[in-house]
């Protein structure tokens, strides 16, 4: 027989009665607390249970349920605990006294379990744990008044855990609540709003009944989700039944929203049946849900934990979601916008179905979404936009830079801005993924500045603010990280390329010449001293008006920007003024210029907050915050390491040089205050005027320094007698050298320096000395030295002017440069700067010292004596195509060169006046030069052109240039042509417009009618109407169409003074005109009345005709011919277009089909116009009998300007051995095509 291996059960001793009377409160206090301790040592699996009778009895007696001492309670309650523990699972009370016990455990809780400092804190603290652990707490849910109890026990301790308790405490509560939850069969309503109470709290997330409520939630979660899903479900699709109750409804979906997103961020797992609910409203039709619906699931798919899960267990509510970005409501998908930033870091494995979604929404067709759209990318970070964002998507935000609606730009160049700006630390570290996502923003969104003003406003302010921003100051006395800020701008144009670097340049400031618009303003705005004149008062007040008319010009709204402006000048405040001049004057340093910029906008907010905008965007263009005096120390440091073995450092000092030939060429002011400093770069020569430093890197410095002390001296020659003796004959040594930059640097430095007039004396000696050394090899670098000496020391050049003249003529410019057989491409037209050779540099510098040497004479009584034989050299190479003897066969490249370099001078010199008129008998051919086969002359002349017309230093007529432009096989060159007349236009006063761009009309179609191209086929007519038609686009308005109108029609009221045959071209091109400008109006609805004024016809070009007879012939003859209508309704779509094509149609399908014929010399359907040859007969004096005698029509409103008594000139282009028009067109397009065959970058 086995031994009996069990334990002997274990007895209670306690025999002591608790209840009755006599019994003093300490003495049961000590009756209970030794039976406390004794049941505490008993074990449930050996009591005997018989042994508990007694003390099971009396402690449910009301003398100790009701005592009045709480640590009589507090034992009993822990003894009571006890109790229940060992009779567990079974109860040895009835239910009535199981619910009188339940009641007196958390009565006794709430009032006083209160914290450690508390008596009988322990007493309490072992109730909740025996509740806890025994779980004898679920024998609640079998009471009859459950409901009502649980109610009670979730009440009493979501109350009792706000007296914040350790984390021990609130871990023991929540399991007493999740048995509960799990052990009843319903769980009452009431408690289950306990519990979403919890979560709706302000602050919630730092209470302790929040915390109970997500481990009750977390503990319960599969239990719960029945009674959560019918939670929502009645506040979810509850219906208003009238306004006050839809205020109510509304009120309480946003709570029950807001209380699912707290739900969702601590507790998921319980809303498994919500998420059903809030897919099912994102369909309903009422956009209110839809809206709250949207918003909410935006959010909980943002949460870091959550939301992935989210994703991935609810697919169909995801595809839901993801589907309101195509919502008809504008509110619903501006929600779907403002959810996407954080889901792009958060959900990775959704990207590119948000890919799509963004790149979708940035085409959205209300702006609003567009912007929305915009601005989720500036709530990205580094890391987000790195590695969650592609290249493409942030290229096609850059994009939307162009919107047509502001809001969007605006919020397309913040975004790419700041994410810039986010990135270039790393960028600066050279990245390789930082550089290859974020390195192109800058020059992509530069070239959006020659869109619009609007959009230039935009880019100035991202450029300053994210992309080139000033350095902080670092509180008050503090140095500003000068270098860390040239650096960036070093950095930063090292990805741009060579159009935006360009743009880059001419925001910073320096190539505008000083005083500028902005100086003219600020001393305007002092002398108006607020409306209070002393003198002068209507030509002050007229010169504000007039600057503030041409500053507002370039501001996307002008009327708005000169109301401010003129609100700045009443200001009147001396401080703003002081500032203003601070932030404006070069000589201002980094830290000043910070400092007066805050300062100034700081003040102008407190005094007009309403024009700090516009007076924002004043600053910013006037001040020198790109590039800075405190930069050029640090710009010759880095150009000293151009040959460095590191890229980075090569790439800087590249860029380095650069900006210094710009600031010593345009802006030298910036040098005055390191005028030592350069003199010590000067310093490093020899006596041989060679770098002392090996390698490029002395060179390229040394380049730059004696570059910007000519400019400098140049610009104030008190600068020169500061610079030593040494130095100047350091300087003429390099004057002497075979370093053509140099010397040239070196000459204009010479013939501004201390003593200029022996040093450049001596300079002209010497170099003319070597001229007649007959046996040496004369450098080229002499010749670039006379090109300055001959336009700033004439006196010095005239001394030697005809031994250096005739070495130019006759040893230089009539030498003939043959082609090389050597050459692979001899097709080819241009050579870079680089690959120039000495023979032709000689050449292109030599008919610069014959212009130059022409203006430095341009005042004097020989000026057109001493210019004629140079305009008719530089005319003969533009005629003769860059060739003085256009028998000889020479090089294209040469000849592009040397064409293009005539063409220039001829710009040049006509912006004095006697020159002008000496070369407007070859205006045409100059014209022309727009239209040459090489695009590198094409481009560089226009370049040159608009830089001499933005300051209106050439006459009028040559602003029809321009518009020659519109056949450009490169559309950059139309693009640029039309920048500049569209500024222009906006910029001029309404008298200089009408002088400049609109009665220049008629000179255009008299350039026109001596075209090259010109004929009366029908592609040659249409070439010229293409150009009539860009005019008209470019520059034809409400105001000015009836004046076009009436220039157009009185050109058949003159006559070309060349010949017949000219006229009759004139006159035709007049009849083009006035059909296009007739569409022009129909098409815009404008008013086309007669024009009320008189205008003067230009008498260098048109002569009156002989009588009233003959000009009424000329009116009522029609040159055109008969089919050139229908021509231009076909080419231009104009008006009348679709009925055209309709008549057509029914002509060709009613005709009768006939028998083949011969074919009559026709052309177009109309006889062809007989095209006589310009000979002799052609150019004869009155070739259609008009003589001095010319009677004009007394009533004509036709008024001929005054024109000087010159002889009739031979037309410019004769025909004879030229290229055809189709020859002309096809050279400009092979020369297009070879371009962008050696050069991609054109494509």
């Amino acid at each position: 027989m086995a031994p009996n291996t069990r334990a002997p059960k274990q007895r209670l001793t306690f025999r002591e009665k608790l209840a009755g009377k006599g019994i003093t409160t300490d003495a049961l206090l000590k009756k209970l607390n030794t039976l406390h301790k004794q049941l505490a040592t008993l074990d449930q699996e050996t009591v005997d249970t018989n042994s508990l009778n007694t003390a099971r009895g009396e402690l449910v007696h009301t003398s100790l349920l009701l005592h009045k001492d709480r640590g009589v309670k507090a034992f009993t309650a822990c003894c009571l605990a006890d109790i229940l523990r060992l009779y567990a699972p079974e109860a040895p009370y009835t239910q009535h006294e199981l619910r009188d016990i339940f009641q007196f455990f958390f009565r006794q809780l709430s009032t006083g379990f209160k914290g450690p400092d508390e008596p009988y804190f322990n007493e309490y603290f072992h109730l909740v744990e025996s509740l806890s652990t025994v779980k004898s707490v679920v024998l609640v849910c079998d009471l009859p008044s459950a409901d009502e109890l649980l109610q009670e026990i979730f009440r009493d301790l979501f109350t009792i855990v706000k007296r914040d308790f350790t984390k021990k405490v609130e871990i023991l509560m929540a399991d007493i609540l999740v048995a509960l939850i799990e052990e009843c069969t319903s769980l009452p309503n009431d408690a289950l709003e306990i519990i979403m109470a919890q979560f709706a709290e302000k602050n919630a997330l730092a209470q302790p009944g929040y915390r109970l409520a997500v481990a009750v939630c977390n503990g319960a979660a599969d239990r719960l989700q029945r009674h959560v899903a019918q939670y929502f479900g009645d506040l979810l699709t509850s219906s208003p039944d009238d306004d006050d109750d839809a205020d109510t409804s509304a009120t309480s979906s946003a709570t029950a929203h807001n209380l699912v997103k707290r739900l969702h961020r601590a507790c998921p797992s319980i809303l498994h049946s919500v998420i059903p609910l809030l897919e099912a409203e994102l369909r309903v039709e009422g956009i209110g849900p839809r809206l709250i619906a949207t918003q909410t699931l935006g959010e909980m798919y943002a949460a870091e934990k959550s939301g992935p899960e989210l994703v991935k267990k609810y697919p169909a509510t995801w595809a839901t979601w993801l589907n309101r970005k195509a919502d008809v409501a504008v509110q619903v998908r501006l929600k779907c916008m403002e959810a996407i930033p954080p889901l792009i870091a958060n959900l990775p494995e959704t990207r590119d179905a948000l890919e799509d979604l963004l790149k979708g929404k940035l085409l959205d067709p209300d702006e609003k979404v567009r912007a929305a759209t915009c601005k989720v990318f500036a709530h990205l970070d580094y890391e987000g936009a790195l590695h969650h964002v592609s290249e493409a998507l942030l290229r096609e935000l850059a994009g939307r830079a162009l919107d047509k609606k502001r809001i969007v730009r605006t919020e397309a160049l913040n975004s790419i801005g700041k994410l810039y700006g986010l990135a270039w630390p790393e960028i600066e570290n050279n990245d390789p993924s930082a550089v290859r996502q974020f390195a192109w923003i800058p020059d992509e969104i530069l070239q959006m500045t020659l869109t619009s003003a609007d959009i230039r406003v935009s880019v100035e302010q991202v450029l300053f603010e994210h992309i080139l921003p000033l350095p902080a100051t670092g509180g008050k006395d503090k140095d500003v990280d000068v270098n860390a800020w040239t650096d960036r701008l070093l950095s930063t144009m090292r990805y741009l390329s060579e159009k935006s670097i360009g743009i880059l340049i001419n925001l910073s400031g320096i190539k505008t010449n000083r005083p500028n618009g902005y100086d003219v303003y600020l001393e305007s705005c002092i002398k108006n001293n607020g409306g209070i004149i002393d003198k002068d008062e209507e030509a002050i007040t007229k010169r504000l008006k007039a600057s503030t008319t041409h500053l507002a010009s370039s501001f996307p709204e002008p009327i708005k920007a000169a109301e401010d402006l003129q609100a700045f000048a009443k200001l009147n405040e001396n401080r703003l003024y002081k500032w203003l001049a601070t932030c404006m004057d070069p000589q201002t340093d980094v830290k000043g210029l910070v400092k007066a910029q805050h300062e100034f906008l700081k003040r102008t907010e407190q005094l007009a907050p309403i024009i700090v905008n516009t007076m924002a965007t004043f600053l910013r263009r006037a001040s020198y915050s790109i590039i800075n005096t405190s930069s050029i120390p640090l710009l010759l440091k880095h150009i000293q390491h151009t040959s460095s073995n590191k890229a980075t450092e090569r790439a800087n000092a590249i860029q380095a040089t650069r900006l210094m030939g710009e600031i010593a060429r345009y802006t030298p002011a910036l040098c005055k205050a390191h005028v030592g400093e350069l003199c010590k770069v000067v310093a490093g020569t020899d006596g041989k005027g060679k770098g002392k430093a090996k390698g490029e890197d002395g060179e390229h410095a040394l380049e730059g320094a004696v570059m910007a002390l000519a400019n400098l001296v140049k610009w104030d020659e008190k600068i020169g007698s500061m610079i030593d003796k040494k130095t100047n004959e350091r300087i003429m040594s390099l004057a002497l050298g075979i370093e053509w930059r140099r010397a040239k640097f070196a000459a204009r430095y010479l013939a501004f320096c201390k003593t200029k007039n022996t040093l450049c004396a001596s300079l002209v000696e010497s170099i003319a000395l070597a001229m007649e050394d007959v046996d040496s090899e004369f450098p080229v670098a002499h010749i670039g030295a006379l090109t300055q000496i001959s336009r700033f020391a004439p006196d010095a050049f005239e001394q030697k002017s005809d031994v250096i003249m005739t070495y130019l003529i006759k040893r230089v410019l009539m030498v003939p440069s043959p082609v090389d057989p050597a050459d692979d491409d001899q097709e080819e037209e241009w050579l870079e700067n680089e690959d120039v050779p000495d023979e032709l540099r000689a050449k292109v510098f030599a008919l610069k010292v014959c212009r130059n040497r022409c203006l430095a004479h341009a005042k004097s009584a020989q000026a057109l004596e001493i210019a004629t034989p140079v305009l008719k050299l530089l005319a003969t190479l533009v005629e003769h195509d860059g060739t003085l003897n256009p028998e000889i066969e020479e090089n294209p490249k040469v000849k592009s060169r040397l064409r293009l370099q005539a063409a220039v001078s001829l710009l040049h010199l006509s912006t004095v006046e006697t020159f002008a008129n000496a070369i407007t008998p070859r205006f045409l051919r100059v014209a022309c030069v727009i239209q040459d086969s090489c695009f590198n002359v094409r481009q560089i002349f226009l370049t040159k052109l608009l830089a001499l017309l933005q300051p209106r230093k050439l006459p009028a007529r040559f602003n029809v240039i321009p518009f020659l432009t519109v056949m450009d096989p490169e559309s950059d060159m139309k693009v640029t042509a039309s920048s500049y007349i569209t500024n222009a236009k906006a910029r001029m006063p309404p008298g200089i417009r009408l002088e400049h761009l609109e009665t220049t009309f008629i000179r255009l179609l008299h350039l026109l009618a001596h075209h090259p191209d010109f004929g009366m086929e029908q592609d040659e007519l249409l070439d010229m109407a293409t150009y009539v038609h860009f005019y008209l686009e470019v520059m034809a308005s409400s105001e000015n169409i009836s004046l076009l109108y009436h220039l157009a029609q009185k050109g058949k009221t003159v006559r070309d003074p060349e010949s017949q045959g000219s006229s009759q071209n004139f006159y035709v091109v007049c009849e083009l005109a006035q059909i296009l400008i007739k569409a022009q109006a129909n098409t815009h609805s404008w008013l086309l009345s007669s024009y009320p004024g008189k205008i003067r016809l230009p008498a260098d070009i048109l002569r009156p005709l002989p009588s009233p007879e003959a000009t009424n012939l000329i009116l009522k003859t029609v040159y055109l011919p008969e089919n050139a209508n229908a021509w231009l309704v076909e080419r231009f779509k104009l008006p009348g277009y679709k009925q055209e094509k309709e008549k057509e149609k029914k002509e060709r399908k009613g005709r009768i089909p006939a028998k083949r014929k011969a074919p009559a010399a026709k052309t177009n359907g109309h006889a062809k116009r007989a095209r006589r040859k310009r000979n002799a007969s052609d150019d004869d004096e009155d070739d259609d009998g008009a003589g001095s005698d010319v009677v004009a029509e007394d009533d004509s409103d036709v008024e001929m300007a005054d024109a000087r008594p010159t002889k009739q000139r031979k037309s410019d282009v004769s025909e004879s051995g030229k290229q055809t028009r189709a020859e002309r067109l096809s050279a400009r397009t092979q020369a297009k095509v070879r371009m962008m065959r050696r050069s991609p970058k054109y494509c």
